[in-house]
């Protein structure tokens, strides 16, 4: 990693000692980020651009996306800030 890549404590933490851990299929459960345990991309639907598919019933799935309980989850959730910003601005006059 670059300077500017640095990970930084606050961007990654695994809690090992949860009964769900990992709750995601994973190659390396060392490098697994519970930082978002719920991701706060859900709500950006297929925008999110993450691994998900939509069930029968229209429920966004998102059991094979590991993007954010990666190392870098935190600097791609930062990533996606603005458009989490755009989903929740309200249209001026409302």
């Amino acid at each position: 990693m670059s300077q500017k890549q640095e990970q930084k404590n606050y961007q990654f933490f695994s809690h090992k000692d949860c009964e769900f851990f990992p709750c995601h299929q994973v190659k390396d459960p060392q490098q697994f980020n519970c930082l978002f345990c719920y991701c706060p991309l859900y709500a950006l639907g297929d925008r999110c651009g993450g691994r998900f598919k939509y069930t029968e019933t229209g429920i966004k799935d998102c059991s094979d996306c590991t993007i954010v309980h990666s190392p870098q989850g935190y600097q791609y959730v930062m990533g996606k800030y603005p458009l989490l910003v755009e989903l929740t601005k309200k249209e001026a006059g409302e």
